[in-house]
C-alpha cells in the first residue's frame, strides 16, 4: 500500500497550489480520502474530506471558500487545490485514506507547503 503526495514546495501569500496523492496496493473506490496538514508545533488538523464516489465534500473552517478536494477513481488520485494561501496554510500536508467499512487506514509520507514572501 502506498500513497504519494506531490506538488509541495514555496509559494508566496495570495497565491495558489494544488497537492496530489496518488494511492496504490488497495481497492481507492472503497476509501474516503481525507487530506491533513501538521504545522510546527501543532496537532495534525483536517483539512478536507471527500466521500468514495466523490458526491460529499467537507471541509476546516480554516480553509473554507478557498479549499476544493476533488479524486479520480479511475485514477487512484486525489487532488488539494488552495487559494489565497496565507502564511498560517504553512504545514506538511498529508493524504489519508480510510475504509468506508472496516477499519485501518494509510497515510502518506507527507508533502511541506511553505507559505513566504
Amino acid at each position: 500500500v502506498q500513497l504519494v503526495e506531490s506538488g509541495g514546495g514555496l509559494v508566496q501569500p495570495g497565491g495558489s497550489l494544488s497537492l496530489s496523492c496518488a494511492a496504490s496496493g488497495f481497492t481507492f473506490s472503497n476509501y474516503v480520502m481525507k487530506w491533513f496538514r501538521q504545522a510546527p508545533g501543532k496537532e495534525r488538523e483536517l483539512v478536507a474530506r471527500i466521500s468514495t464516489a466523490g458526491y460529499s465534500t467537507n471541509y476546516a473552517d480554516s480553509v473554507k471558500g478557498r479549499c476544493s478536494i476533488s479524486r479520480d477513481n479511475g485514477k487512484s488520485m486525489v487532488y488539494l487545490q488552495i487559494t489565497g494561501l496565507k502564511s498560517e496554510d504553512t504545514a506538511v500536508y498529508y493524504c489519508n485514506a480510510v475504509p468506508f467499512l472496516g477499519t485501518g487506514d494509510y497515510w502518506g509520507q507527507g508533502t511541506q507547503v511553505t507559505v513566504s514572501s
